[in-house]
């Protein structure tokens, strides 16, 4: 029954993709590795802008030069090794693909590590991975500097705001962030050397490539999950590459013009969205203008002035917020092509306010960090909201109950997923790794979702994040969507608390634009669209809801501290 199912299924999806022009398989083999796509666009872009940020530009060529240099510095002025693993903690600055493909192209395995981490995340995270180098930006570096004598970290560079800007800007920003805005606290890290002092050590030596096959282990993306401690997914070159191309064919049912585009990212790049953007985007010689700081929403409306992109890529967090910003809706997005969104559910709401001010569709994807991280979206040629479209190139998914079973059509269950961007597993955690990967070599991604008669995937929610009052399944993102359409409901989440009576109750979190909404008023408005069960029985008021480094609302905070 099961195989059938899956079957037909299948057949299903692939119908789906004809129709929308996405082919079910592309060549994922064609480059070795990552390396190769960033060598490739060098020589193909070498005058074409590659990276921005506060203002200050790198070419391709700047990038093959800068990125050669810190690659030498670490084959010639170090011990290190390929293979070995190398965190870099830096917020969305032009250095982070100097030293990124700077390291790939040495051989080193990336650890992408959040700016923003605890001593006690920073040191699990630097020892799990036998971290032996550190690239960190010196705004953050009083925390790691704690807490690297207990670690296995032999080489700790640091960068300022503006290491890779003319002497006399690279003074003045520096000086500013450290003197005048004092975001740069005093640190201790003895025998620590400066970035550039690297760059111009390594413009000494000769880069010696490094031959990487699909396989190579090419970053330790740290990943939480819904519990316990975080993990190391581990991402090949093959798995890397994949996802890029299967990206690549899925834009062109956007009908992107290649030539000129332009990417504004203020999502962070230690995250994997926003990491995978910004290879994506040297594959095509585009230009991605970063944004340090997401939750800064004038610097990203000025980005967005400024550099009038083709592409955005968000979440609903983000689109909510630039929504409420009235300099935001005064913008020109004439050249705006294409808008995509993940990390986490988009609203109804959210993407009509975002087409009605941008005349630009939002186009809403899935992935996760294990898959690389694009598993499926909506094409340009046809797109649902509410849904996040069809798998990508080359990708299997199914969704079955608990005993594994396959689900029919419109049934709910877990997503799972096979292609070449799923990882190899989780680092040193064999067990782990058994529990998310069947025999199959399908990835139980832990979410509940569907595959609707018209072929499209809809997440129904967290798996771990579903609510059971009385024995009935209750999805918070059903919950908030509907809630996201009240006029004066900014942000909301729902989650379960214990209650004697049902086993749970629906908690609603609320932030009003007035600070002026009722609790009765939300659950009146909830009646309206919602059975009685599913109402929530407890409204609690906030100024604002915790986030991830993403902007991702944080369920599980907010029912932990229920």
């Amino acid at each position: 029954m099961s195989e059938r199912l899956l079957r037909e299924q299948q057949e299903l999806l692939n119908k789906v993709s004809a129709e929308v022009g996405l082919k079910t398989q592309v060549d994922v083999q064609r480059f070795d590795n990552v390396v190769a796509i960033a060598e490739q666009a060098f020589a193909k872009f070498p005058t074409k802008p590659a990276f921005t940020s506060l203002g200050r530009t790198l070419t391709f060529a700047d990038l093959d030069k800068l990125s050669r240099n810190f690659a030498a510095w670490l084959q010639h002025c170090t011990d290190l090794e390929p293979g070995d693993r190398i965190a870099v903690q830096m917020p969305n600055l032009i250095q982070y693909p100097v030293v990124v493909f700077g390291a790939m192209r040495a051989g080193l395995v990336i650890v992408n590590t959040n700016p923003l981490y605890s001593e006690r995340e920073v040191e699990h995270q630097f020892n799990d991975a036998g971290v032996k180098a550190l690239v960190v930006q010196a705004n953050v570096a009083e925390t790691t500097a704690k807490v690297l004598p207990r670690t296995g970290v032999k080489y700790t560079l640091v960068t300022e705001l503006a290491d890779l800007h003319s002497p006399v800007k690279r003074f003045l920003i520096n000086n500013v962030a450290k003197y005048i805005k004092k975001i740069v606290p005093p640190y201790d890290i003895p025998d620590a050397i400066s970035l550039n002092q690297a760059l111009a050590e390594g413009a000494k030596h000769r880069y010696e490539p490094v031959h990487q096959m699909a396989d190579t282990l090419a970053m330790l993306q740290y990943t939480g999950g819904t519990t316990g401690v975080a993990k190391g997914a581990m991402l090949s070159q093959g798995n890397l590459v994949a996802n890029v191309l299967q990206v690549d064919e899925l834009l062109e049912t956007h009908s992107l013009t290649k030539e000129g585009q332009v990417v504004v990212q203020p999502l962070p790049v230690y995250h994997i969205y926003a990491f995978m953007t910004c290879v994506f985007s040297i594959l095509n010689g585009s230009h991605m203008v970063f944004v340090p700081n997401a939750r800064d929403i004038p610097s990203v409306v000025a980005a967005l002035r400024e550099y009038q992109p083709t592409t955005f890529c968000g979440l609903n967090t983000l689109f909510v917020a630039l929504c409420n910003n009235e300099e935001f809706r005064q913008l020109d997005f004439s050249k705006l092509q294409v808008t995509l969104s993940g990390g986490m559910a988009l609203s109804h709401n959210a993407a009509q306010r975002w087409q009605d001010i941008t005349g630009c569709e939002v186009a809403e994807g899935y992935g996760l960090t294990e898959t690389s991280p694009v598993v499926s979206s909506n094409p340009g040629t046809r797109k649902i909201i509410g849904t996040i479209g069809i798998p990508v190139s080359n990708t299997l998914v199914k969704i079955v109950d608990d005993e594994g079973q396959v689900q029919p059509l419109d049934e709910p269950g877990e997503l799972c997923v096979k292609g070449p961007q799923v990882m190899q597993g989780y680092w040193q955690s064999p067990e782990e790794t058994a529990k998310v990967i069947d025999a199959d070599g399908y990835f139980h991604t832990g979410d509940i979702a569907k595959i609707r008669q018209d072929g499209f995937l809809q997440i129904v929610d967290r798996k771990k994040d579903m609510i059971v009052v009385s024995g009935f399944n209750v999805y918070p993102n059903e919950l908030e969507d509907v809630l996201y359409a009240h006029e004066d409901v900014l942000e909301c989440a729902a989650v379960g608390v214990p209650d004697a009576t049902s086993g749970e109750v629906v908690k609603m979190f609320v932030v009003s634009k007035s600070g002026k909404l009722t609790a009765e008023e939300v659950r009146d408005f909830c009646r309206q669209s919602l059975t009685a069960y599913k109402v929530p029985k407890l409204v609690e008021f906030r100024k604002e809801l915790p986030k991830s480094n993403v902007g991702k609302i944080l369920r599980r905070e907010l029912r932990d501290n229920s």
